[in-house]
C-alpha cells in the first residue's frame, strides 16, 4: 500500500518539480495489445520541462489556451503537464465531439496551439483558428508536426503562476444543450488535491487503473492529478473491452479502481454470470449476497468477504478499493461490491467544483449515500427547489461554497449570475437532503424533475432504473412529451433469440414495463416507448443526454413503422440522407462498403440507421462474412473489438473510416486463410500439444468416462469405421445436451480420441477454472459466438490445417425441444476453405437424460450414430442456397436429420 505521505502544493509547477525527488519510482504503466511499458517520475520529469522550454520558444504564455485532443498515453500526460510548466492553461477535449460541437468549442476558447494524433489532424485543421499551431502525438521525432520536435535542451526560467490562475478550461458533457467552458485555477485544483492526500484512501504505493477518459475533471484529478502527487503508480488499459480491462488489473497488478456506476455494473453482471450460467449455483449466488447484507446490517460482520476471495484472487489479486464518481451509483450495487469483498468509495462533485463535494470513505457504511461534505466545503439545501418524493423529507437543492467552486463560465456572464445565488453559492442543480448524520443524499436534478398534468414531481432516474431492473431491458430513457405524459426509449436485451423480431420483442417489452412499475404510483408510469437497438446517448461519464431522448424516441418510432412496410427495400436515396451521412460516404473505404451492403441485402430497406443484428439478421458468423468481405475491398481488417461497438450501419461505415484515416488499410488477414496470424500468444496455447503428465491425466479421465457411460447408462453406438485414423476431418453430431459430447468421446478409441478436439462454447465449458482445466486435458477450443467469433474460427481452422479432427456442433447451441435445429453458418464457411471429410452423426437419449434445465443426470438409454463420410462437394451438390457454404451447410442439415431418422432405436421405458 504504502506510507501516507502528502506533499503540501501552491500551483501545479510545485507537483511536476516533485517529480525529481520521485526520479526511479514508475510513475505510468501503459498496457499494449502484447506486453506493457512503464515510464518513471524521473523520465517524465526531463521531457515535461524540455517540453515546458520549447513551448515559450513557441510563444506560449501564462493564460493561453493550449488543447489536447486524444486519448490518455505517455504523449499526452508529458504534454498536459508541461503546458501547465509552462503557465498556460490546458483545455483536454473528448474525442467524440462532433464537427460542430468541436468547431464551436475552438471559436469560443481559441486555443494558441493544439496537440492531437494523426487520425484527427485533418479535421481539426478545417477547424482550428487562424494561426494555431497543430502537432501530433503519435508522430515519430524526426517527421513534422511531431510534438517531440518541441523539446528543447535551452533552459529558460519558468514563468511564476499565481495560485488564482487559470489552469485548466473544461468543456460541460452537454447533457442538457450546448457545453459551457469552466476555467478551473491552481487553486480549485490543489485544493482537491489536498483533499485526496488527507483522506489516505489513496496512498504513495497504490496501484490506479485509469479507464476513464481525461477531458472530465473527475478523471483528470482524482485519477491522474492526485496519484502523481503522492507517487502512486498510474495504469492505463489497452482498450475499455471486457478481456483488456480484466487483463489490465492483472498485468498492472493493480490496487485502486477508478470508475463510474456503469463500468462497475458491467464488473459485477460479468461475475454474476458466472454462477447464473448454471442451475445448481444460479440461485445459491444471489441467496449468500443476500444472507450476507442481512448480517452485515445486524452485526457488522461479513462471511462472503472470505467465501468470495477466490474470485477476487482470480479476477484482480490486488484490487481493494473500488472508486465511484461522475454519476449516481445505486446503493444495491455498492452493497453488492462490498459483498464480495471490495471496498467502496463514493464521490459526489461538478465539473465547476473541481470536482469532490462529498466523499464516503472505504469502510464507512452509508453505502447509500454520497458521503459527508469535505474539509473546506460548505453545503447547504435550499428549500425553495424542494420536490415530493412520498414518504422521504421534502429535498431541496444542493448548494455550495469553498475554494474548489470556479468563478464564471468562460464567456458567459449570463450563465454565471444564473448559477450563484445573490449571496455567492453555487447552485449545483441536484437535489439532495442531509441526514442527521451528515450525509447527504441525492435524489434528482432540477433540470429533470418533471411535473405531471396532476402537479405530482416525478425524476426519471428512479423510473429508469426500476425498468433496467428486468431482464430484457438494458437501457431505458424516460422524458416528458408536451401533454405531460411520460414516455420512454428502450434498448433492449437481445440475447435470446425467440426476442430478435420486433413482432415478438414489442409486446414482451410491453409486458415487462408493466411488471416493473407495477407498483410505482400511476403518475410515474410511462404510458408510450419506442425500442432503439442503438445505446443510449451518455457522456463518457454515463450521464443520459436527455435532450437527446425525444430525438431519438420519433427516429425510432418512423424506423419500426418503415420497417412494417414489406415493400420498402432497397437503400434510402443519397438525396434523402443527412448531409453528415452523405459526407460518410465520400471516403472511398465506406462507399465501397456502402455499395457492397446494398449488394447483400438488396431484399431489405437499407439505411445508415438500419440495425445490423435487428434488422438484417447479422448474427456472429455472419459478421465473420463481412469482415472477410470488408478486407478484400477495402483492405481494412475489423477485429473482434471494432465489431463489439458496431449497432447500426452508421456505426461501422464510421468505424471504417476511423481505421482508415488512422492508416490501418492493408491486405486483410483472414482468420481461416491465415489463422496463426490473427491468434494471440494466449489463445494460441489452446491448440498447443499437452505435456506426458496431462495425457496420461486425459487417458485416466476418458477411461473412466467409458466406464461410467456403459455402467450408469445403456449406451450403444455404431459407425466408429467411418471416422478416419489420419488426416483432418469434422464431426458433427446433433446437440441436445451436455451429454453429448461426452456420448461421442465415450464412443472413440483412444487412437482417434487423441487426435481429435472439440469445440466448446465459452459460456459452459470456460466458465471457471476447473472446466477450464478440464478444457485443456480434452483438447477443446473455445468459441464465444457473441465476441470472439473470428478467434473461434481461427482455432478451428488452426487445427484442420494441422491435419486433425475437429468435433463441431452446427446447432450452435443445445436444442430447446430435442428436435434438429437449423445449423449455423460456420460448418459451411469452415468447409468451403478446409474440404475435409465430414461425418454426421446423431445422439438419440441424452435429452431425456440431462436435458436443458437439469443440473443431475438420471438413468437412461444413449444410442450414438456415426454415419458415412461425406465430401463437401456432395454436400454441396444436394443443398440450397446462392453460395457454396450455404449450400454446404444445408446439404449437412439434410444428412443429420436422414441419420436421425434411419436410426432412432426404441428407447423403451425411461429409467
Amino acid at each position: 500500500m504504502g506510507h501516507k505521505n502528502t506533499t503540501s502544493l501552491h500551483t501545479l509547477q510545485d507537483l511536476v518539480d516533485g517529480f525529481q525527488q520521485k526520479g526511479p519510482k514508475t510513475a505510468l504503466i501503459r498496457l499494449r495489445k502484447t506486453g506493457l511499458e512503464s515510464y518513471t517520475y524521473g523520465h517524465i520529469f526531463q521531457k515535461v520541462q524540455r517540453l515546458a522550454w520549447g513551448l515559450m520558444e513557441k510563444g506560449v504564455k501564462p493564460g493561453q489556451m493550449v488543447g489536447l485532443l486524444g486519448p490518455l498515453d505517455a504523449a499526452w500526460l508529458t504534454t498536459c503537464l508541461g503546458v501547465l510548466q509552462a503557465g498556460a492553461v490546458v483545455m483536454p477535449l473528448d474525442l467524440q465531439l462532433d464537427r460542430k460541437t468541436l468547431g464551436r468549442i475552438l471559436k469560443d476558447s481559441q486555443p494558441y496551439c493544439m496537440f492531437t494524433r494523426f487520425a484527427h489532424e485533418s479535421q481539426l485543421r478545417q477547424l482550428l483558428p487562424k494561426g494555431c499551431a497543430l502537432y501530433l502525438l503519435d508522430k515519430a521525432p524526426q517527421e513534422p508536426n511531431s510534438w517531440e520536435r518541441l523539446l528543447t535542451e535551452n533552459q529558460h526560467p519558468l514563468p511564476e503562476i499565481g495560485i488564482d490562475q487559470p489552469a485548466a478550461l473544461f468543456y460541460t458533457s452537454g447533457t442538457t444543450g450546448p457545453p459551457k467552458g469552466v476555467p478551473l485555477t491552481h487553486r480549485n485544483l490543489v485544493f482537491q488535491i489536498h483533499t485526496v492526500q488527507e483522506t489516505h484512501f489513496l496512498m504513495s504505493g497504490d496501484r490506479v487503473l485509469l479507464p476513464l477518459p481525461v477531458h472530465h475533471v473527475y478523471p483528470f484529478v482524482i485519477g491522474m492529478l492526485s496519484p502523481l502527487s503522492l507517487g502512486a503508480t498510474m495504469v492505463l488499459p489497452h482498450s475499455l473491452t471486457g478481456p483488456q480491462m480484466v487483463r489490465s488489473l492483472r498485468e498492472g497488478d493493480v490496487t485502486l479502481l477508478l470508475g463510474v456506476p456503469r463500468l462497475y455494473q458491467a464488473l459485477f453482471g460479468n461475475i454474476a454470470r458466472k454462477f447464473e450460467s448454471h442451475t445448481v449455483t444460479r440461485g445459491l449466488f444471489e441467496s449468500l449476497l443476500a444472507a450476507n447484507e442481512r448480517l452485515n446490517q445486524k452485526t457488522g460482520w461479513s462471511f462472503t468477504q472470505w467465501l468470495f476471495s477466490p474470485v477476487r484472487r482470480r479476477f484482480a489479486p490486488s484490487l481493494r478499493i473500488l472508486a465511484s464518481g461522475g454519476a449516481a451509483m445505486s446503493s444495491r450495487l455498492a452493497h453488492r461490491l462490498e459483498d464480495l469483498g471490495w471496498q467502496v468509495a463514493i464521490g459526489y462533485g461538478l465539473t465547476e467544483t473541481a470536482p469532490l463535494l462529498t466523499l464516503k470513505l472505504p469502510g464507512d457504511p452509508h453505502l447509500d449515500s454520497v458521503g459527508r461534505p469535505v474539509k473546506g466545503v460548505d453545503l447547504r439545501i435550499d428549500a425553495s427547489e424542494s420536490a415530493d418524493f412520498g414518504d422521504q423529507r421534502s429535498d431541496g437543492e444542493i448548494q455550495v461554497r469553498g475554494p474548489n467552486v470556479f468563478s464564471g463560465y468562460h464567456h458567459l456572464p449570463d450563465k454565471t449570475d444564473e448559477v450563484f445565488t445573490p449571496d455567492g453559492w453555487f447552485r449545483t442543480g441536484d437535489l439532495g437532503y442531509l441526514d442527521p448524520d451528515g450525509y447527504l443524499h441525492l435524489t434528482g436534478r432540477v433540470s429533470t424533475l418533471m411535473v405531471t398534468p396532476g402537479g405530482e414531481n416525478v425524476q426519471p432516474h428512479a423510473i429508469e432504473t426500476r425498468l433496467a431492473g428486468h431482464r430484457l431491458i438494458r437501457e431505458a430513457g424516460v422524458f416528458q412529451q408536451q401533454d405531460g405524459t411520460l414516455s420512454a426509449v428502450i434498448v433492449p436485451e437481445l440475447s435470446e433469440a425467440r426476442f430478435r423480431h420486433i413482432e415478438t420483442l414489442q409486446p414482451a417489452v410491453q409486458e415487462a414495463m408493466t411488471q416493473q412499475t407495477r407498483q410505482l404510483p400511476s403518475y410515474q408510469h410511462v404510458h408510450d416507448f419506442a425500442l432503439t437497438q442503438r445505446p443510449l446517448p451518455r457522456t463518457r461519464l454515463g450521464k443520459i443526454r436527455r435532450h437527446l431522448l425525444e430525438d431519438i424516441f420519433q427516429q425510432a418510432r418512423s424506423q419500426q413503422g418503415a420497417s412494417s412496410k414489406s415493400d420498402q427495400t432497397g437503400p434510402v436515396p443519397l438525396d434523402d440522407m443527412s448531409v453528415q451521412d452523405r459526407s460518410l460516404l465520400e471516403t472511398p473505404e465506406a462507399h465501397k462498403v456502402w455499395d457492397w451492403l446494398i449488394h447483400r441485402y438488396r431484399e431489405h430497406r437499407l439505411s445508415p440507421d438500419t440495425r445490423l443484428e435487428l434488422d438484417l439478421g447479422v448474427d456472429s458468423m455472419e459478421w465473420l462474412n463481412m469482415t472477410l468481405e470488408i478486407g478484400q475491398r477495402t483492405g481494412i481488417e475489423l477485429d473482434e473489438e471494432d465489431i463489439s461497438e458496431v449497432v447500426i450501419v452508421r456505426d461501422l461505415l464510421q468505424t471504417v473510416i476511423r481505421k482508415a484515416a488512422g492508416g490501418e488499410t492493408h491486405p486483410s488477414v483472414s482468420p481461416l486463410e491465415s489463422p496463426e496470424q490473427v491468434l494471440t500468444a494466449e489463445q494460441m496455447r489452446w491448440v498447443q500439444p499437452t505435456g506426458t503428465v496431462q495425457d496420461g491425466l486425459a487417458t485416466f479421465l476418458y477411461s473412466l468416462l467409458r466406464k461410467t457411460a456403459v455402467h450408469m447408462f445403456e449406451f450403444s453406438s455404431r459407425g466408429t469405421e467411418n471416422i478416419p485414423t489420419e488426416g483432418p476431418f469434422i464431426i458433427t453430431p446433433n446437440h441436445v445436451s451436455y451429454l453429448d459430447a461426452f456420448a461421442v468421446a465415450a464412443a472413440l478409441d483412444l487412437e482417434r480420441l487423441h487426435r481429435i478436439y472439440w469445440a466448446g462454447f465459452t459460456g459452459a465449458a470456460f466458465k471457471n477454472v476447473f472446466f477450464r482445466y478440464f478444457s485443456r486435458l480434452s483438447r477443446t477450443i473455445p468459441i464465444d459466438p457473441e465476441h470472439g467469433i473470428l478467434s473461434g474460427m481461427a482455432l478451428a481452422a488452426t487445427v484442420l490445417s494441422r491435419r486433425q479432427g475437429l468435433v463441431w456442433f452446427p446447432e450452435g447451441e443445445r436444442s430447446p425441444d430435442g428436435r434438429l435445429q437449423p445449423f449455423k453458418s460456420g460448418i459451411g464457411l469452415l468447409l468451403t476453405h478446409y474440404p475435409v471429410p465430414v461425418i454426421p452423426a446423431f445422439v438419440h437419449g441424452t435429452e431425456r437424460i440431462l436435458p436443458r434445465g437439469r443440473a443431475i443426470p438420471r438413468p437412461g438409454t444413449i444410442h450414438l450414430t456415426f454415419g458415412p463420410r461425406l465430401d463437401p462437394d456432395t454436400l454441396a451438390d444436394k443443398g440450397e442456397g446462392e453460395k457454396r457454404m450455404d449450400r454446404i451447410t444445408s446439404g449437412l442439415h439434410q444428412e443429420v436429420a436422414h441419420l436421425g431418422k434411419i436410426v432412432a432405436p426404441n428407447p423403451g421405458p425411461e429409467k
